[in-house]
């Protein structure tokens, strides 16, 4: 992996990791774009530079996250509006590791199934066309309560198929639940830290435990990369946060909609013609 490589990677992470397009489906066309081979370095590189986007989020929403909404009523402790906050984030984590750890080698079968990702982030399109009118109903004045924070992560148990997109489908979890699309995008935005921070660090635990791979991060140029690559996705991530919510805000998910079905599309026509697409396992 040379640093050009790198830092196209990093992008593609950056820009999709929180937009419902599916940062899989992306990383397949990225990969056989480049023409990259399967590694394991490579494997473990898409995953620890989540760490850049993860620190994107509290950047950009450090007083949610260490001065809630709810401190600021009448009578409402600092520290119980914190516990509780971060209560309704454990809530939503949970589902997805009790059915991550059940289903494990199912996932891990079907992580690099190219087909299935691109039929997904086709059939997710099609319903993205419709879903504003399916969940019209929803407002910035709907309480995020521990009921709503377990739906929203029983919803994101749906990303485990390869191609759904993790935040397309807890941003259709909140606004199942009346959360308008706005507060159901930032509160995406919320569960994906400890989503994805548990995901970097089961990597790393996986990584450092099997002694013929511990040494992979640190040969050659790879802690530069890796640092490089956290870097680089951290910045665009930034970028496209503040983007994809003033987008939503005023346009809603048509465009999305129609994105992931073109990129689908591609995918399939790409396997058809024989150009080898796949992601690092």
């Amino acid at each position: 992996m040379d640093w050009i490589q790198t830092v196209i990677i990093a992008i593609v992470e950056g820009l999709t990791e929180f937009l419902p397009v599916s940062s899989t489906g992306h990383m397949i066309i990225t990969q056989g774009a480049l023409g990259m081979e399967s590694t394991d370095f490579l494997k473990a590189f898409t995953v620890i530079i989540q760490f850049g986007a993860i620190l994107s989020v509290v950047c950009l929403y450090w007083r949610k996250f260490f001065y809630p909404e709810e401190a600021k009523k009448p009578g409402r402790s600092w520290w119980g509006a914190v516990w509780r906050f971060y209560l309704k984030l454990i809530i939503g984590v949970v589902p997805a590791v009790v059915l991550g750890l059940a289903f494990n080698d199912f996932i891990e079968a079907n992580l690099g199934n190219v087909m299935l990702t691109a039929v997904m982030l086709i059939v997710g399109g099609v319903f993205m066309l419709f879903c504003d009118r399916i969940f019209c109903s929803g407002t910035d004045e709907t309480p995020i309560t521990y009921r709503r924070s377990l739906v929203v992560g029983l919803f994101q148990c749906i990303s485990m198929i390869p191609g759904v997109s993790r935040s397309m489908a807890t941003i259709v979890g909140g606004m199942s639940q009346r959360l308008s699309r706005r507060k159901a995008a930032e509160f995406s935005f919320f569960l994906a830290v400890p989503t994805m921070f548990g995901a970097t660090c089961l990597e790393l635990y996986k990584l450092l435990s099997d002694p013929a791979k511990r040494g992979i991060l640190t040969e050659g140029d790879g802690l530069f990369h890796l640092i490089l690559g956290s870097a680089v996705a951290f910045v665009v991530a930034c970028l496209a946060i503040k983007f994809f919510i003033g987008y939503i805000s005023r346009h809603g998910f048509a465009a999305f909609g129609w994105y992931r079905i073109i990129v689908g599309l591609a995918i399939i026509i790409l396997s058809l013609c024989g150009i080898p697409l796949t992601m690092a396992d």
